[in-house]
């Protein structure tokens, strides 16, 4: 299924600590523009925001322990790298027959995509995914809302 998106083909996703304070750093400090962000358990608790910097899209959320870490966990970048592409379940077996080792299998997710993630073999976090349906950021945050807490 080739399913249209919004999405550029690859973007960064960056994981920090104190998420809203980092959003309006970058928007202080870069001029981002912050175009939407969706919240876990009250307002200072970023899930996932979406940022506009020089017209690059640039997403992040918090720490989610077992899933991510700052710099501050790991010593070093939590960076990963989003991959959009035609069919998730394709790409991701042909970086596995490359060499990648899997983190999490393709398998649909709440906010309208179909995604894996990877770890190629030098250390990068790839996050591989088409989008399967549109949501609204209001529909995703109803559904990030609905899951049970630490998934």
């Amino acid at each position: 299924m080739n399913t249209p998106t919004d999405y550029p083909a690859l973007s960064a996703y960056i994981t920090v600590k104190e998420a809203a304070k980092a959003i309006d750093f970058y928007k202080a400090a870069f001029g981002a523009t912050e175009l939407f962000r969706l919240t876990m358990g009250g307002p200072d608790f970023v899930g996932h925001a979406e940022l506009l910097i020089n017209e690059t899209l640039v997403m992040l959320s918090e720490e989610f322990p077992g899933m991510s870490k700052s710099p501050h966990a790991l010593g070093g970048s939590p960076v990963t790298f989003c991959l959009i592409v035609d069919n998730a379940d394709a790409a991701f077996a042909k970086a596995v027959a490359a060499g990648a080792t899997v983190l999490r299998a393709v398998a649909d997710q709440f906010y309208g995509f179909r995604s894996g993630c990877v770890t190629d073999p030098f250390g990068h976090q790839w996050m591989i995914q088409h989008q399967t349906e549109k949501l609204t950021p209001q529909q995703m945050q109803e559904r990030m809302s609905a899951m049970p807490e630490g998934c």
